[in-house]
């Protein structure tokens, strides 16, 4: 592929064009394409860049219409009454635009603090946009409230990757690995809708004989061509992950060496996944036991093998767990570090690993540093002439930052970059509530998106073709997007905007709104990081087809595979973490009974801001579609493309109606493309990761019901009917307890005189009542075979008292005859778990992961043997009834 924006002139009279080597505006393949420009429209046709080889989608193909689409935004806007966001947005000059923001930031900054102030990036932005969105927040209007939506798409994976191998970049090796892996395992991915192009890399490796397991509550167009589809229920792949670990450790297939030479914290991991024995993992996620066998097989006995997980994974409230799972397997079978195999996760956005490595995030510094470390913030503030103490200190994540706009203690001057919030955030009529409550929203964007047209101030913003920088693809390869033409005039992109507006706030000498400058302070701004780009220049990049991170210096290679040797943790071994499954924050009910997962279809992307309005794509996803197995919508009365009303605790939402037996009958899916009436973020839970801030975008309790028939415009849901948003809470703060007893007092300070009345302290745990119930004693046995289980004796039977719950803690049995025997665990009638128990042999089971047994819930023991066997039985099973 040619590296260099190549010049060209048309025959005869008329315009100079250029034909400019730059890469797709979309998903984080990035795919390179070959941009011909002069007069508009532009035109592009694929390049044979590494990773889609000529490839490229019906997005990228159709990404020129909105370069001149007629709702491009081409001069600012402004309200007509400034204050008054009822009154209509006009055009405006950037000089009056201007004056608004930084009006409204001083004014802001002079009555609540620096940190009323905030703002919010997309994953988007071009590296060097990213970083100076991040040093904007920090130095120019020293800030600790900045995060992006990158939040919602992958800081669990992030998370995960960081603690378990000390470093995270998503792909840590190159995307042709793929094609080159014997088994690859796919955990909520998509790719063959989501980024088209990368199925020649599945598809090559199929030619030549590998398997491929694709793990969705959906048989999408990726899973149809998998050698075996896997089909839990929406979060429960946690559950799915530990049982082929227990099945590994069970069949021995477990790589021994390498988790001695490479890792820690495995025993702990052993122990914990002892509670998902295959019966139990089938219960928890409807994936069948030969399915769960026949999975880690393959993969255990592959030369090469990968898992690639995603946000089908990773958007729940334990997403970092889940992702730990998979990492958990993988390093148990030897797979990281080696080549053709190993874990990773598929970034989404198209800069979305670029733009969390270089400071949007709310806990971050370039170069993947942490904003809390004393050499961090002296490193980054010498690079950029500042004392490090004026640097603020982490903020807050995302939807907290979001959640909290117009309250005290919260930012009251907003500005938005690259990122439509009022569709992508999670309970989005929630997220628009708060963003009403602002006293100022400036939003720079291309098109009047959801989010900008309740803004103050909108700035129109250059596009893709028009700017140049860099973006970090899927790869953790940094490739150039080289400006193929001129913006509208007076349009500007938001390096210049940030420069610019950095200037007028006094800190215009610190800032440049030149990309390559920017791009060489980054480098030097995270040299010696995680995310080390010191040794990566544009030339290097022209030259070699982009160049992988880290590379910390202009001699060194680049590194396309990670942890060939050792880990980035201080010892180089990589981390296994004890991680257990925990029930979806919202399950279904007699209200909303049935489970809404949310995702991306083939001919959207991100909140639609661009998508929609391109007139290629509308022709194939003109309707919101919401997908349901023809057996749910028979009971429900649904036909073909009715009109659904969608109806979770915090909206509704109205979708056309797509009947297909490719989806679980208890699931509904719908697509998050679409704002307004068909919003399917405006129904999901915003419960969040403890570890990551990430929410739980993938599974939330919903009832459906039908409206209408087909219809070529959906109606927006009766506004009287939607539920009203939550009002904003904020967290208690954490009051510490007093000890236990009274403190010794200081030497030289007298104690309290004795008529002091004491008041005695709260005890730091407080008191559970809780009352042990065993079922237990010496049973003869006579055996019926095998496979006709009968009940003991009365006594091991125990009903949970009514208002109270129980729970298993262990069993233990011991068995008098010469043949094995089984001794079944039956609740309400239904079996939930076998114990064998060998020949004149005792087992001893502890039951440390166990459903709770509310009030009413029937246990029973019961046992089996081969028929005519004869003898006693000793049993003896503990519960907890609190």
């Amino acid at each position: 592929m040619t590296a260099t924006a190549l010049p060209g002139v048309l025959a005869g009279p008329g315009p100079r064009t250029r034909t400019t080597q730059t890469h797709c505006p979309y998903c984080s393949l990035q795919c390179g394409v070959t941009m011909t420009a002069g007069d508009r429209p532009a035109t592009l046709q694929p390049a044979d860049f590494p990773t889609n080889r000529g490839g490229l989608c019906s997005k990228g193909w159709s990404a020129p219409e909105l370069l001149d689409h007629p709702e491009r935004l081409t001069r600012p806007l402004v309200r007509a009454v400034p204050g008054d966001r009822t009154s209509p947005l006009v055009e405006s000059t950037w000089e009056e635009a201007l004056d608004r923001v930084v009006a409204a930031i001083d004014r802001t900054r002079a009555e609540h603090g620096p940190d009323a102030v905030g703002c919010f990036g997309g994953g988007g932005l071009t590296n060097e946009q990213a970083y100076q969105f991040g040093k904007f927040a920090r130095v120019a209007l020293r800030t600790s409230a900045i995060d992006y939506n990158g939040r919602f798409c992958m800081s669990s994976a992030a998370g995960a990757a960081n603690r378990a191998f000390g470093l995270d970049r998503g792909m840590p090796f190159p995307l042709s690995d793929i094609a080159a892996a014997d088994v690859v395992v796919l955990v909520g991915s998509n790719p063959a809708d989501t980024m088209p192009p990368a199925m020649q890399w599945f598809d090559e490796g199929r030619a030549r004989g590998a398997q491929h397991v694709v793990v969705d509550p959906r048989r999408t167009a990726t899973a149809r061509n998998a050698a075996l589809h896997l089909q839990p229920l929406p979060g429960t792949d946690l559950a799915l992950a530990n049982g082929l670990l227990h099945t590994a450790i069970a069949e021995g297939l477990v790589d021994e060496d390498y988790v001695a030479a490479r890792t820690t914290g495995f025993e702990q991991v052993r122990e914990g996944v002892g509670a998902y024995w295959p019966d139990r993992v089938e219960r928890l996620t409807g994936v069948p036991v030969a399915d769960q066998r026949r999975t880690v097989f393959a993969l255990a006995r592959a030369e090469r093998g990968i898992v690639l997980t995603a946000r089908g994974a990773e958007q729940h409230r334990s997403g970092t767990d889940t992702a730990q799972a998979w990492i958990n397997l993988a390093l148990a079978l030897g797979l990281p570090g080696r080549e053709g195999s190993g874990w990773a996760t598929v970034t989404g956005q198209g800069n979305g690993q670029g733009g969390r490595e270089h400071g949007q995030k709310a806990d971050q510094l370039p170069g993947y540093r942490s904003l809390a470390d004393p050499a961090a913030r002296a490193h980054v503030a010498a690079v950029w002439g500042v004392d490090p103490d004026d640097l603020p200190m982490p903020g807050k994540s995302a939807f907290k930052l979001l959640d909290a706009l117009g309250t005290d203690g919260g930012v009251r001057t907003l500005l938005v970059l690259a990122s439509n919030v009022a569709v992508s955030a999670p309970d989005a009529r929630r997220v628009m509530s708060r963003l009403a409550d602002l006293d100022f929203l400036a939003v720079s964007d291309f098109f009047l998106s959801e989010t900008a047209e309740l803004a103050d101030v909108v700035l129109p913003s250059a596009m893709w073709a028009e700017e140049d920088g860099t973006m970090t693809n899927v790869e953790g390869r940094v490739i150039r997007r080289r400006r193929a033409l001129d913006p509208p005039d007076g349009v500007r992109d938001d390096l210049q905007l940030l420069a610019e507006l950095a200037d007028r706030l006094g800190a215009g000498h610190l800032f440049s709104g030149d990309p390559e400058t920017v791009f060489a302070e980054l480098g030097r701004a995270s040299a010696g990081g995680a995310a080390d780009y010191a040794g990566i220049s544009y030339r290097r990049i022209d030259e070699e087809q982009g160049v992988f991170w880290p590379c910390p210096a202009p001699d060194h290679p680049g590194t396309p595979r990670l942890f060939t040797e050792r880990f980035a943790t201080p010892d180089g071994r990589a981390r296994f973490l004890r991680v257990e499954h925990v029930e979806a924050h919202e399950r279904p009910d007699a209200e909303y009974p049935y489970v809404l997962t949310t995702g991306r279809v083939l001919a959207q992307y991100q909140s639609g801001t661009q998508t929609r309005r391109s007139r290629s794509l509308q022709l194939v996803a003109p309707l919101p579609r919401a997908e349901l197995h023809p057996d749910l919508a028979r009971r429900l009365g649904i036909g073909p493309d009715d009109v659904v009303e969608l109806a979770t605790r915090r909206g509704r939402a109205r979708f056309s109606a797509q009947l297909s037996d490719d989806i679980r009958p208890d699931v509904v899916f719908a697509p998050f493309h679409w704002g307004g009436g068909s919003s399917a973020n405006a129904l999901t839970d915003p419960a969040l990761d403890p570890t990551s801030g990430m929410p739980a975008f993938k599974v939330c309790a919903v009832a459906v019901t039908r409206v209408a028939g087909p219809v070529e415009r959906l109606p927006a849901p009766d506004a009287a009917g939607q539920p009203q948003p939550r009002p904003h809470a904020a967290p208690a703060a954490r009051t510490p307890l007093p000890p236990a007893r009274s403190p010794r007092p200081p030497a030289g300070r007298p104690h309290p005189p004795a008529e002091t009345p004491h008041r005695p302290f709260p005890r730091r745990t407080p008191r559970v009542k809780s009352t042990p119930r065993f079922l237990q004693g010496v049973y003869p046995i006579t055996g019926e075979g095998l496979d006709k289980p009968g009940p003991i004796d009365p006594a091991l039977r125990y009903t949970v008292p009514g208002g109270a719950a129980a729970q298993a803690l262990y069993f233990r049995g011991g068995n008098s005859t010469e043949h094995l025997v089984y001794v079944l665990l039956v609740r309400d009638g239904v079996p939930v778990r076998w114990f064998p128990i060998g020949a004149k042999g005792d087992v001893h089971v502890p039951l440390r992961v166990v459903e709770d047994l509310p009030g009413g819930t029937v246990v029973e023991l019961q046992a089996a043997a081969p028929i005519g066997v004869t003898g006693e039985l000793v049993v003896d099973l503990g519960l907890v009834e609190v």
